[in-house]
């Protein structure tokens, strides 16, 4: 599980293809000096495994599905600046919002302006996953735990004050541009059962 709040960006230095899948290495911030084989890191808002590590490099295995889900390939990976977390940590205070790493889809940047510090962004997500989105509601973009500005069908619009700006990859975002997002599983939970509720009535 993750908070949603980015810890660190780092670059992907290098990407190999596998059997049905890629083995990428990402640059190691030096804050990043306790991890272990095994632990979990949201890369740009996926949960990924550690395989090894050293002080330069940490090195994921991207299976098929996460591939499937992400739309990402070699092309798009070598090079990109990538937002991480580590794991939560029980008894740390949540400054975000419950994050699984569990990425509901994809979604495009179809609007970007800019109000006095703040920057609002459009999306558009052509998955059902948007259902799942509700104003003033939490959402993970590319790992980024966000609220919900407003939702219309498959659009939903944030806000992105300052700090978020120069912490994260999202500054750097252009229109026509796909993110990951994860929709709140609180919201997604309470959601299903009320439609489950609904067509049992």
């Amino acid at each position: 599980m993750f908070t949603g709040i980015v810890e660190s960006q780092a670059e992907i230095a290098s990407v190999s293809e596998i059997e049905q899948g890629l083995r990428i290495c990402v640059t190691c911030p030096p804050s990043f000096n306790d991890i272990k084989t095994g632990d979990s890191i949201a890369v740009d808002g996926v949960c990924l495994t550690v395989e090894t590590h050293t002080e330069k490099e940490i090195t994921f295995c991207l299976a098929p599905e996460t591939l499937l889900v992400t739309g990402w390939n070699k092309n798009k990976l070598i090079g990109k600046k990538v937002n991480l977390e580590r794991s939560l940590r029980f008894g740390d205070r949540m400054h975000g919002h419950l994050v699984t790493g569990h990425v509901s889809g994809l979604a495009q940047l179809i609007a970007k302006d800019l109000k006095g510090e703040s920057q609002i962004l459009s999306f558009e997500a052509p998955y059902k996953g948007a259902g799942f989105l509700r104003e003033k509601g939490s959402v993970a973009v590319n790992g980024v735990s966000l609220t919900v500005n407003a939702v219309d069908s498959r659009k939903f619009q944030v806000c992105l004050i300052p700090e978020t700006l120069k912490r994260t990859n999202l500054e750097s975002l252009k229109l026509g541009d796909w993110v990951n997002f994860e929709a709140d599983q609180q919201l997604a939970k309470s959601s299903f059962r009320r439609l489950y509720a609904d067509i049992h009535e």
